[in-house]
């Protein structure tokens, strides 16, 4: 199966397992979307993620996060697409929610949140918003 946009389709594999109060999600690896994992890991919006094989294929297992009965990420939105990629720079990085949310940044020094691009002042393509 051709996939056109990895990242989106694992945002969605998050969103719908959320949605099923399932406790883990099962996703083609990629290093791309270990970073986002790492990510996502690090600012406490999932519990953790590891690499399997399976039928001779790597896997990412994510183990998603809960608190009070509901999922700790309620906005997982994608913002730059095949279609129309969305770059922005160190001074019009978006903040969201006001600072309470992420949005995960493609730079050329990496995959990072925008406060770490803007402390860092580099710019890059907006992959994702996590709230």
């Amino acid at each position: 199966m051709c996939m056109t946009d990895p990242v989106a389709d694992m945002l969605t594999r998050i969103r719908n397992a959320q949605a099923a109060e399932k406790k883990e999600v099962k996703i083609p690896s990629s290093n791309l979307k270990k970073a986002i994992l790492k990510i996502l890991k690090d600012e406490g919006y999932i519990e953790s993620y590891q690499e399997v094989i399976s039928d001779r294929k790597l896997y990412i297992d994510i183990y998603l996060k809960y608190f009070n009965g509901g999922p700790v990420i309620s906005t997982l939105t994608r913002i730059s697409k095949p279609g129309l990629r969305r770059y922005s720079s160190r001074n019009n990085l978006p903040k969201v929610m006001h600072g309470l949310g992420i949005a995960i940044v493609s730079t050329s020094k990496g995959v990072m949140t925008e406060r770490s691009a803007r402390a860092g002042g580099v710019g890059g393509e907006l992959l994702c918003i996590v709230a």
